[in-house]
């Protein structure tokens, strides 16, 4: 289970370094293999263990190449996703289209998400918290039926 947000550095080569504390279990659950693609909505990244992201294709699959909105959706996710092997040192390549999509430069926030991670420029993810937290204090976003049920 991934949660917090960590601020880590890109390297020269474009590679991310995975926090010490989640490396063991993406070794134990899917030897280190992740994968990752852009977030269609946000500028940021998702980075997914093999496993989770088995399960997102899964269901890309199910969806119609017939269907514009669909067939756009696959495009993306897939014609963007890059597998790979995190290193010995907990290191994982990023390409340089994935690291264009985020406008990721030097600093970069690494954001858990439960199953996967949020990869986000340092700034970028400033600027997108400020506008959730404003966004939540105006009560300016939509009550769904699960958000209803949501209590802290």
């Amino acid at each position: 289970m991934f949660r917090g947000a960590n601020a880590i550095s890109l390297d020269t080569k474009g590679r991310v370094t995975i926090p010490t504390r989640y490396r063991q279990s993406l070794l134990d659950d899917c030897q280190g293999q992740l994968v990752c693609t852009i977030d269609s909505q946000q500028p940021c990244l998702l980075l997914y263990p093999l496993t989770e992201w088995e399960e997102i294709e899964l269901k890309l699959s199910r969806l119609s190449s017939m269907n514009p909105h669909e067939r756009r959706l696959q495009r993306l996710l897939l014609g963007y996703a890059l597998e790979g092997n995190m290193d010995n040192s907990g290191r994982f390549l990023l390409s340089g289209p994935l690291r264009q999509h985020a406008h990721l430069d030097k600093q970069v926030m690494l954001v858990g998400q439960i199953n996967r991670f949020e990869i986000w420029d340092a700034e970028i993810w400033q600027q997108q918290i400020h506008a959730d937290i404003e966004t939540e204090q105006q009560g300016g976003f939509e009550l769904t039926e699960r958000l209803q049920d949501f209590s802290l």
